[in-house]
């Protein structure tokens, strides 16, 4: 494990992988280094020819909190200092709500040389339950009462989409208690989801200025939701490129992912 310096003094942990042309890998809700061996796969795969960072989003793992308020931009920040410290270029990948913030990302940091991103979560349509304008500070105040059981659960049925009998059986498993250790996060994945999950068309308006190639994925055996915001994104996107992963959830196959990440990022 290695770490680099926010610009507010907040350290993110990280591994490296490989050697070549850098690639940074942002992870969704939940993710991060402990409890991730499918990013860890993915990182080994792509690192036959590219140096990988696979990194602890800010309150997660092995990175720090930050001692302000959170923002969006200060997560920016994060992927610009993992930026400098390969060498001043990078290109992304974005997992999940990690899309919205790799593509913010690239939208704010020239530095940034082609994003890829799969299965973001937008609700662009009828396809599935807008969020709840509220979504957030409840999640903030459930965490506040120290409440992380009820976090999770709120954010698995109302902003994944769970079934509650589905939930149940999770918080009876042993990975429940390392979801609730990042309970704090999550109100965080919806802030970077505002605006793109109220089953309104996406604003052209948020990624105008990324104008470097993008890649954007779903996989075929997802719910309609997840084509519908790929398409919605691919059509609001300078550059975009559209693929489907057949027979692919999200929770993505490495070895099915790498070899089309691999293409791209040549």
């Amino acid at each position: 494990m290695d770490t680099v310096t926010s610009a507010d003094g907040t350290p993110i942990a990280f591994d490296r992988y490989g050697s070549g042309p850098a690639v940074i890998l942002v992870g969704g809700a939940f993710q991060h280094r402990a409890i991730d061996p499918g990013t860890a796969a993915l990182a080994r795969l792509l690192a036959e020819e590219f140096t990988v960072y696979h990194y602890d989003r800010r309150g997660r793992g092995d990175s720090g909190h930050g001692a302000t308020r959170y923002s969006p931009e200060r997560e920016i920040e994060d992927i610009a200092a993992l930026i400098v410290h390969a060498g001043g270029h990078a290109a992304l990948y974005g997992m999940s709500s990690g899309a919205a913030l790799a593509l913010d990302a690239a939208a704010r940091r020239p530095a940034v040389t082609r994003v890829a991103v799969y299965e973001a979560p937008f609700i662009v349509d009828a396809s599935a339950p807008p969020h709840s304008d509220d979504l957030q500070p409840r999640l903030e105040r459930l965490v506040m009462t120290d409440q992380r059981d009820g976090a999770v659960e709120l954010f698995l049925t109302e902003a994944v989409g769970v079934p509650r009998d589905v939930v149940a059986g999770m918080q009876r498993s042993p990975g429940w208690a390392a979801m609730e250790a990042v309970a704090h996060t999550l109100a965080y994945d919806i802030a970077l989801l505002e605006g793109t999950t109220t089953g309104e068309p996406l604003s052209p308006q948020r990624w105008a200025a990324v104008t470097v190639p993008v890649l954007v994925i779903d996989g075929g055996a997802s719910p309609p939701s997840m084509a519908s915001a790929a398409d919605a994104l691919a059509g609001v996107l300078l550059d975009a490129q559209r693929r489907t992963l057949p027979r692919q959830t999200h929770d993505v196959d490495p070895a099915v992912l790498a070899p089309v990440l691999r293409e791209f990022y040549r």
